[in-house]
């Protein structure tokens, strides 16, 4: 399909697909329109003469300097050249690409004062392939992530470096691969590039998603363990839930009822007699769960109102003939939506590894051998997969630590508040990551678990869980290595193909 960009309907979704899935890119026809009107007004207002923010002046606390006529195009690139000043390996490219997409349809609202050609140039590097190198590091996320969007624009100048048809390049090398001319940057074009929070935003969009997809994974980990445990499913009942109210909570309960339905170990009677309450690593699931699901509601939220709005600064408002200026790059709504999805991850993975905790512990386990394995003494079983979530949880709780209050003030003091949103997407990735290994040894010990189960088979969904984890790495009769099975799975997890096999099976789990 092909993304229409027209500055209001740009959804996580459709990022992905143009920053992942490579989809062509269009901006729609009224967009076009407003960005050309903009810049006729934008272009009466610099013949006039008129003292514009970043236009006519210098930048930060050299926003007092007024700039001639003769300095005002130069300084365009003279700017690009003294922001891209970032450090350490490359981002991926699909974090690069979300950050262009991101900016385009900013730009979109023709309230930004570029030329058109800056967009058409954007746009034709997104749909044939040129991918600016872009240090990881350098952007404190106020006044855009200015560091990192300096390594775009220097690209469209000819200039930098850039990814192309897998090889690393110049960028004016990569530019005439592709077929793309180079622009001279004109009076606004420059800082119409760079001046927003479009890195954070385009990354943590990412984060979004690959969050999503890992908290229903995270439920079917959990529901594999509740049988294996013979649960207490009074602690999922509905009314339970819904007589609180957290929407969160209410659909994570339903979502482990459907994973677990027509479940002969959970209930039947297979297992003996239920404890009238489990402990809270088992019960409390919905309520933690759902708290992270109501965390990535308005993560999600947040998200799309700075996909869809205009954060830049300054803008220009032709119907009023106006300039404002003001603090729309300020990365500070992204930074606290970040924080709070990864102490909501954080939190789950904390529960996950509870449980695996239970699964191990021949005390909790209602039955289940020592570490799952025939061989306790000799075999050690699953004992070390245990330790290697507990190593991530505790990295985890390391890095849920806000980077959102850290701000260390910049630009002589101009800049003396900045979001350090940046930060706090590059850990939230991190967290991510780690989670997926926490996932992956859930699933691990949850598959063993229903083996010594057998012949009594678990609901839909963890069976479809299971026969994947199965597909993946072998049940485990005397002690192996763990990493490749360990690190096998959290790839899976990572894909979201648990939720996809779990889904065919048993419906949405949305």
């Amino acid at each position: 399909m092909t993304v229409v960009l027209d500055g209001s309907h740009l959804t996580l979704e459709k990022l992905e697909l143009v920053a992942r899935g490579r989809e062509a890119v269009e901006i729609a026809q009224d967009a076009w329109e407003r960005i050309r009107r903009c810049r006729a007004f934008l272009d009466e207002k610099v013949a006039g003469a008129e003292v514009m923010y970043g236009v006519t002046t210098g930048i930060g606390e050299l926003s007092e300097v007024v700039l001639t006529p003769e300095e005002t195009q130069r300084f365009q690139r003279y700017l690009v050249y003294s922001h891209a000043a970032g450090y350490g390996e490359p981002m991926a490219q699909e974090d690069v690409r979300a950050a262009m997409l991101s900016r385009l349809n900013v730009h979109c609202h023709g309230l930004s004062g570029l030329r058109p050609v800056v967009d058409e140039t954007l746009l034709a590097m997104l749909n044939r392939g040129v991918t600016p190198v872009v240090c990881q590091r350098g952007s404190v996320g106020a006044s855009g992530d200015l560091s990192p969007m300096g390594q775009i624009a220097l690209v469209l100048m000819g200039e930098g470096e850039a990814f192309y048809e897998g090889e690393r390049m110049p960028g004016a090398e990569a530019m005439k691969r592709a077929g793309i001319p180079t622009v001279s940057f004109e009076a606004r074009d420059g800082l119409a590039v760079i001046n927003g929070s479009n890195v954070v935003a385009g990354m943590g969009a990412l984060q979004l998603n690959d969050a999503w997809r890992w908290l229903k994974t995270s439920e079917i980990a959990a529901a594999m363990t509740l049988e294996a445990l013979n649960a207490q499913m009074a602690a999922f009942d509905e009314r339970l839930h819904r007589a609180r109210g957290y929407p969160g909570a209410v659909a994570s309960a339903a979502s482990i009822r459907r994973i677990t339905e027509g479940s002969e170990l959970l209930y039947g009677d297979a297992l003996g007699k239920k404890k009238v309450q489990d402990a809270y690593s088992l019960r409390s699931t919905p309520q933690v769960t759902g708290s992270a699901r109501d965390a990535w509601r308005f993560a999600r939220e947040q998200f799309e109102i700075e996909l869809n709005g205009v954060g830049d600064n300054p803008l220009f408002f032709p119907d009023d003939g106006e300039v404002v200026t003001g603090a729309n790059f300020q990365g500070t709504p992204l930074g606290f939506a970040l924080e709070l999805l990864g102490i909501g991850v954080t939190a789950v993975s904390v529960l996950s590894e509870r449980r695996v905790n239970r699964l191990m512990n021949q005390h909790l386990s209602v039955g289940l051998p020592p570490f799952l394995t025939r061989g306790a003494g000799m075999m050690s079983g699953l004992m070390l997969a245990q330790y290697t979530a507990g190593s991530l949880v505790a990295e985890n709780r390391v890095l849920v630590h806000p980077a959102a209050t850290g701000s260390i003030p910049a630009a002589a003091d101009q800049e003396d508040f900045v979001s350090m949103a940046m930060t706090t997407a590059i850990k939230t990735r991190q967290i991510l990551d780690n989670a997926s290994g926490v996932l992956a040894v859930e699933l691990l010990a949850g598959a063993q678990a229903l083996d010594f189960r057998k012949p009594h088979r678990p609901g839909k969904g963890s069976q479809a869980a299971y026969e994947l984890v199965r597909e993946q790495v072998a049940f485990m009769e005397e002690d192996r290595p763990l990493y490749d099975d360990i690190n096998r799975l959290a790839d899976v997890v990572r894909s979201g193909r648990f939720v996809e096999a779990v889904e065919a099976a048993v419906g949405s789990l949305d």
